[in-house]
């Protein structure tokens, strides 16, 4: 089981299910959205996710048709993204886990459009884009 929460402490959440593996994405986007140079997220199943607290503070923003970034309204964490396509699935932002998680990050997805500012000096894989040529994510 992991547990997470925002910020604020607000949102409480329990996850009883597998954690997928860690990608950070460089796109404009998780950029943009986290204020940093990648996203840390990993696939989760919705079915396993218990909200413990504040899931009514849970507000969800359409950046394109279909697809959905959710914050909490109060502190602004970062909390998951998620797609209409894919709706049993779930991109929790790794960074409100509150346990260690066991593992590092599996890939570096959307380098071709990552910051200026920021290199990659690891040698986990890079992805142009990413291994889906149509990423719903």
């Amino acid at each position: 089981m992991l547990t997470g929460n925002c910020l604020c402490g607000d949102i409480a959440f329990e996850y009883h299910g597998p954690l997928g593996p860690v990608v950070l994405c460089h796109c404009s986007r998780c950029r943009r959205a986290h204020g940093s140079a990648f996203a840390a997220s990993a696939p989760v199943q919705r079915v396993h996710m218990r909200w413990l607290t504040g899931e009514s503070q849970i507000t969800e923003f359409q950046s394109r048709p279909g697809r959905y970034r959710a914050f909490c309204s109060r502190c602004g964490s970062q909390l998951y993204s998620r797609v209409d396509a894919i709706p049993g699935i779930l991109k929790l932002r790794v960074g409100v886990i509150n346990e260690p998680l066991g593992k590092g990050p599996a890939a570096h997805i959307h380098v071709g459009s990552k910051a200026d500012w920021f290199e990659i000096t690891d040698d986990i894989s890079q992805y142009e884009k990413t291994e889906r040529t149509n990423d719903p994510f």
